[in-house]
């Protein structure tokens, strides 16, 4: 067991590290805390004086930003719905024994490791151009027209929940987004679940299939019940990156075409009024967000975690 002197001795080993990580944590934080209640004008004199709840007010009152609030979530939830579902499905096909299995993992991992930036242009130059993209000269060969990938132009679903139903229109730009997003996070899905898939029992697997148990009731009561707690990581790790998304947005629409997420608003609001109490208001109102979908999921999806 631990003596007192050996656990004291911990703590001192552990304190230059631990007062460095709340420095780099607290230092920014209560930063934009201070400007988010002065006007601070950095090509205009710097600091103007104390502003109060203006710059909040000014921020919420925007006509931009409750659509940059469904933005984003549209975008978290559309690049976790397709992460978890196919990768869950890559996890089942590269736990199989095939020819070369190594490579090919390499090879569905490798998307994971391209710069956000690099990887947006890659796909709205090679693959979603209208005129030379790989799509369009898909779309022509096979007498279609041509898709404009990053344009306004909308798709509609009705979502019906419960106790109401609402039309959601996404835009062809959002939807192109989440095609960039997911094709980044679907190999850190796909290997957090093929972990998870190599850790489970064959033995009972191969009990259910001697009992006659089809192919979807051994995935549904004995594989997906095991990949819940790697599922939940998955969610909750992808959710904390993929509400501050910016590079795929500023490289490929510019904001438009109501791909507009929150932090990329405040971006744009901060270079507009080149007020920097603004955009602290507007980081301020990102974090209360975050913090609220952190808070939804720990109680509802991490239970798993229990």
């Amino acid at each position: 067991m631990a003596t007192k002197a050996s656990r004291s001795a911990a703590r001192l080993m552990m304190a230059p590290a631990v007062i460095l990580l709340l420095g780099w944590m607290l230092v920014p934080l209560i930063m934009t805390l201070w400007f988010s209640f002065r006007v601070y004008l950095p090509l205009r004199g710097g600091d103007q004086g104390w502003a109060g709840f203006d710059n909040y007010t000014r921020f919420v009152s925007s006509s931009a930003f409750w659509p940059s609030i469904q933005t984003t979530l549209v975008i978290v939830l559309g690049v976790l719905a397709i992460t978890v579902i196919f990768g869950t499905l890559i996890a089942l096909l590269l736990d199989q024994p095939i020819w070369g299995q190594g490579i090919v993992r390499i090879l569905v991992i490798a998307p994971f490791f391209v710069m956000p930036t690099v990887s947006a242009l890659v796909w709205k130059n090679m693959f979603m151009d209208p005129i030379n993209g790989l799509f369009s000269h898909i779309s022509r060969f096979f007498g279609a027209e041509p898709v404009n990938w990053l344009s306004g132009r909308g798709i509609d679903w009705t979502i019906n929940l419960y106790f109401t139903s609402f039309d959601l229109e996404v835009t062809m730009g959002v939807f192109s987004i989440i095609m960039i997003v997911s094709w980044q996070w679907l190999p850190f899905a796909a290997l957090i679940l093929l972990t998870a898939v190599q850790s489970l029992d064959s033995e009972q697997l191969e009990a259910a299939e001697m009992d006659g148990a089809p192919v979807h009731k051994r995935f549904w009561y004995i594989i997906l019940p095991h990949l819940g707690r790697a599922i939940t990581i998955v969610i909750l790790i992808q959710t904390i990156f993929l509400l501050s998304i910016f590079a795929e947005i500023f490289v490929t629409t510019g904001g438009a075409f109501d791909t507009r997420t929150l932090s990329y608003l405040i971006f744009q609001r901060v270079l507009e009024s080149q007020n920097i109490g603004l955009g602290s208001a507007g980081g301020v109102y990102a974090i209360i967000l975050a913090n609220i979908i952190a808070i939804f999921l720990m109680r509802i999806v991490g239970k798993n975690l229990d």
